[in-house]
């Protein structure tokens, strides 16, 4: 059975930082293309983050120099670390784990940026 298990998410003042971690089970997570959507109340969920199975990141261009997505692959888990937040970054995180054939999702984790 499949399992994506995002953690890490919460409340921060802007200017703060958090870090995501989601934990995979159920896949060959080395195989996996990796990422981290969002999505906030009334818009498109949208891609924040991904990383390919060979190390290769990929970011929204709103998230550039502020987010790193990594990947730890003796762990199963993929983690964003998120700078200098912003209020438009409040929404739900969702971890994605992509392979050619299929793709998994996470229950999502709340995070808000707010004064």
């Amino acid at each position: 059975q499949v399992q994506l298990v995002e953690s890490g998410g919460g409340s921060v003042q802007p200017g703060g930082s958090l870090r995501l971690s989601c934990a995979a089970s159920g896949i060959i997570f080395t195989l996996s293309t990796m990422g981290w959507y969002r999505q906030a109340p009334g818009k498109q969920r949208e891609l924040v983050a991904s990383v390919t199975s060979t190390g290769r990141s990929n970011y929204v261009s709103s998230v550039e120099g502020r987010f790193i997505i990594s990947r730890d692959n003796t762990k199963k888990t993929v983690y964003l670390q998120m700078n200098s937040l912003e209020p438009e970054d409040t929404a739900a995180y969702y971890c994605n784990a992509k392979f050619p054939q299929s793709n998994y999702w996470g229950q999502g984790t709340q995070v808000t940026v707010s004064s």
